[in-house]
């Protein structure tokens, strides 16, 4: 076991990350896309949780025990979020494989407690009956990821797509179940050019809601 990995910047963040580890890892798992993230968000406060995950147990189990999570990573998220000066809308939650799930669900569970969630090979524990509204997911997936198909994640941005949520989805050839540097480059371009619905709706007007169908293949 690990402790939780901090790093913050001189000053009130401009920006919250939060970077759940994925199954039979640790809080330290996440450090190389942490150091990625830096590079690019220097004035973000990057979180490494350790061990934020459901209880171990049967697959078919899953829902429930990812349920009987939440509470804590909802918690969790909100108390950093008052300790650190960061608004909800400057949060991301960042998850690879269960952690990825855990950021999902927490965003379903309380609508609004991060701006953006980036999801590395990891889907809903259970599909949604509706989408966020206050929130922006990014799945990146590779499309030799055994663990979590790659179809799992088309299925789940077509569902959302028909819920009318803002999502995209980018897809790394030759990529198995892994953070992999071309989908973190993908989720830095997410991160830096994607423009959510919400915002284009409170700019312009009252927009018809539609879901974001992209699904971009890169190169590893």
């Amino acid at each position: 076991m690990t402790d939780d990995i901090e790093f913050l910047p001189a000053g009130r963040p401009e920006q919250l990350m939060v970077l759940l580890h994925g199954r039979g890892q640790d809080a330290a798992a996440m450090l190389p896309l942490a150091r990625a993230l830096r590079r690019e968000f220097a004035y973000a406060a990057l979180l490494l949780p350790q061990d934020l995950l459901p209880a171990d147990g049967p697959a078919e189990d899953l829902v429930a025990r990812v349920a009987a999570a939440l509470p804590r990573l909802v918690r969790w998220v909100r108390d950093a979020q008052q300790r650190l000066g960061a608004t909800p809308q400057s949060t991301a939650l960042v998850g690879f494989g269960e952690g990825a799930t855990m950021a999902l669900e927490a965003a379903s569970a309380d609508d609004g407690i991060a701006g953006r969630v980036i999801a590395f090979g990891g889907g809903y524990a259970a599909l949604p009956a509706q989408a966020p509204a206050l929130t922006t997911l990014h799945f990146l997936h590779g499309d030799a990821d055994a663990r979590h198909p790659v179809a799992e994640a088309r299925r789940t941005l077509e569902h959302l797509g028909v819920l009318h949520g803002d999502a995209t989805l980018d897809i790394a050839r030759g990529v198995g179940h892994e953070v992999h540097p071309a989908l973190v480059d993908c989720a830095i371009h997410r991160l830096t050019h994607h423009i959510p619905h919400r915002t284009w709706r409170e700019a312009l007007g009252a927009l018809p809601a539609a879901g974001s169908r992209q699904d971009d293949s890169v190169t590893d």
